[in-house]
């Protein structure tokens, strides 16, 4: 096991790994930025090197700067969270050329998921369904595209095949706003991702999200923990995720589930990852797999009992996974809000210093957040503080757990998005589980005419 272990990242998922490592007699490192200097797991830490200004390329996503903390303070191996620098192939690449170990993928399974393209490909082969769409990337000829779209039938999506979190997608209607769709997308790709690739799916409806949790060992054993369900989204940014998902007939999510599995094996994956689907009249559709841990995997934690974080330290480590197929028990419900620093009804990021902070408590009610009162939220990062974590014996009393612990929460001194949280929690169609991933954007469409 490691004796040292750089944590490359920053807010509450830096404080979850820190946990994790103290809780394994592991001591941490922290990077920090100029502008994260008071954060608490900066505060808790072994040791702590900061490595640049405010600005994210001068900091958290300067390889440089992290490769060199880990050099001087000793560090064996480098955990990237999420975001930032944890799913760029040519990082985990250059941290095992200096000699330390990426807790995560291997670089060739980071940059063969990472590609969209090239996902879709992998996991037609592996068997896993995918939603029908153009075979890799589209051509440069506007006749072909035509007739590939008129295949598939409109509507249809065009996405960037190294595009994530909800950016680099047009939605098209109707044949004359094609050519200029793909266009602007590959001009938009080509700036954003640094990767001008497009490709073409059908656009479901009225589809929810789905998603499937694995680990994987080296010693060729990868298990799925469970499902997640993602639909509540506002611009493809995930708001409320739950495990299980509600009204999705068990055998359905085990077929899809050891698929997953299977493919993990086939590719020679390691650590955790999360396959992504859309859900619709009883199909799931593959569009993409997270190389790394999720922000919403405290609902996979609680309802199976295995720590994410933990076992992605230990089979970086080169230890088998401790359990089997068979031996993961889903058990109740868990429900997670993330909180934002963002006014709940315009979204206008609210950054500042918090003045008074009581978290929420009870049976049931995990948080997961780096603040405390006095701490200056930094107008740098993703607006995202934490999140409230409940878990039940069923939905309902999980339901009824997070809005308890909504009720409990103060955050002052800066806006956050509970007041939206609290409303959702009481809605008639949330409640009733199932909506799809449109649902939040007409919710709040309809409250502006209210």
């Amino acid at each position: 096991m490691f004796k040292k272990i750089l944590i490359a990242n920053r807010g509450e998922i830096a404080l979850r790994i820190q946990r994790a490592c103290r809780e394994m007699g592991i001591k941490s490192v922290v990077v920090y930025s100029e502008a994260d200097r008071e954060a608490k797991y900066v505060k808790l830490a072994d040791e702590a090197v900061c490595i640049g200004p405010a600005a994210s390329a001068q900091s958290y996503l300067h390889m440089p700067s992290i490769i060199s903390a880990a050099e001087v303070t000793d560090a064996e191996a480098i955990h990237p969270g999420y975001g930032f620098l944890s799913e760029n192939a040519d990082f985990a690449e250059r941290v095992e050329q200096s000699g330390f170990v990426f807790i995560g993928p291997t670089p060739e399974c980071i940059r063969i998921m990472g590609d969209k393209v090239s996902a879709k490909q992998a996991m037609i082969k592996s068997g896993v369904p995918c939603v029908p769409g153009s075979e890799g990337a589209l051509p440069d000829d506007n006749k072909e595209i035509i007739r590939i779209a008129r295949a598939i039938g409109y509507p249809v999506i065009i996405k960037a095949a190294g595009g994530g979190g909800g950016r680099g997608m047009r939605v098209v209607h109707t044949e004359a706003a094609l050519i200029h769709a793909v266009q602007t997308t590959k001009a938009e790709a080509g700036a954003a991702f640094g990767n001008p690739a497009v490709y073409m799916e059908k656009f479901l409806e009225h589809p929810r999200h789905i998603e499937i949790q694995i680990m994987a060992d080296t010693f060729k054993s990868a298990v799925w923990l469970g499902e997640r369900d993602c639909s509540m989204q506002r611009r493809h940014q995930k708001i409320i995720e739950e495990a299980p998902a509600p009204g999705i007939p068990r055998r359905a999510i085990e077929r899809i589930g050891d698929r997953c599995a299977a493919a993990c094996k086939k590719i020679g994956y390691r650590g955790a990852g999360t396959f992504e689907f859309l859900y619709e009249n009883g199909e799931f559709y593959f569009i993409e797999m997270n190389t790394r841990v999720q922000v919403e995997h405290p609902v996979t934690e609680w309802v199976t009992g295995i720590d994410i974080v933990q076992m992605q330290i230990r089979v970086a480590a080169g230890e088998k996974l401790p359990f089997t197929q068979k031996q993961v028990q889903l058990r109740g419900h868990a429900i997670e809000c993330r909180i934002n620093a963002e006014d709940p009804v315009k979204f206008v990021p609210s950054p500042g210093r918090i003045t008074t902070w009581h978290p929420p408590g009870g049976p049931g009610v995990r948080v997961d957040s780096h603040i405390y009162a006095g701490y200056f939220v930094p107008p740098n990062y993703d607006s995202m503080i934490g999140k409230i974590i409940v878990h039940g014996d069923t939905r309902d009393q999980a339901l009824a757990r997070m809005r308890t612990a909504l009720s409990e929460t103060v955050i002052e001194g800066i806006q956050t998005n509970i007041p939206l949280h609290r409303e959702l929690m009481v809605d008639a169609k949330f409640v009733e589980g199932g909506t799809d991933i449109h649902y939040l954007e007409h919710w709040m469409a309809a409250r502006k005419q209210r």
